[in-house]
């Protein structure tokens, strides 16, 4: 899951020609999340039953942390470009997160960043790039499995492109370092920082 960074949320308002926001409550959108992570990861365990596949390592040094959280900062900037240029785009995320983002508390943040990084990242980038034969193919169509996976209505479609975009942006980081680490800091770091901007914005509108 990647979210974007919203400025100024109409909290409990469905956005621009989207449907009502599903009322999901807390327990059910935890619900949701921890199951997607556990098929996903069963997903990928499967996938290492039935192919070979040399895995891309999680390795631990400096670098490799300071590049996970630079490129995550980066990409949560460059989502905050897009939803303020692209309406299409705000739109969907609009309703995206407030039907993701509404029922949690600041502490269930926390797990909407470690669950969607630790299972996506190890799916997608740690199984199916090397299994695709970690080349530009690979690298697309991964890009292309992680946009779909956020696709949550036919009127979401620029959600889907930007998730496609950002799935690319995280491939090509653990093709050119080798170290699966540093996508799995980026997505947290996306993730952590743009839920806890997307909160406070929301909280400082109830008062």
């Amino acid at each position: 899951m990647i979210v974007a960074l919203r400025h100024s949320p109409a909290v409990n308002q469905p956005a621009q020609n989207q449907p009502p926001v599903e009322s999901l409550d807390r327990v059910q959108i935890l619900a949701a999340m921890g199951i997607t992570a556990v098929v996903l990861i069963v997903i990928a365990r499967l996938w290492l039953i039935w192919d070979q596949v040399y895995l891309l390592q999680v390795q631990w040094h400096e670098q490799a942390v300071g590049m996970g959280l630079g490129l995550g900062l980066l990409i949560s900037a460059a989502s905050s470009l897009v939803y303020f240029f692209w309406p299409k785009y705000r739109s969907s995320a609009d309703y995206y997160l407030a039907m993701v983002l509404q029922p949690l508390t600041w502490i269930d943040l926390i797990w909407l960043g470690l669950l969607p990084g630790l299972s996506e990242e190890f799916l997608f980038r740690g199984v199916m790039l090397p299994a695709l034969g970690l080349n530009t193919f690979a690298l697309l169509i991964s890009s292309l499995c992680f946009g779909v996976l956020h696709f949550s209505g036919p009127q979401n479609w620029s959600y889907v492109i930007w998730a496609c975009v950002i799935g690319f942006v995280l491939g090509y980081s653990a093709l050119a370092t080798g170290n699966l680490l540093v996508p799995i800091l980026a997505h947290i770091i996306t993730n952590l920082v743009s839920s806890f901007v997307w909160k406070w914005t929301a909280t400082q509108a109830k008062t």
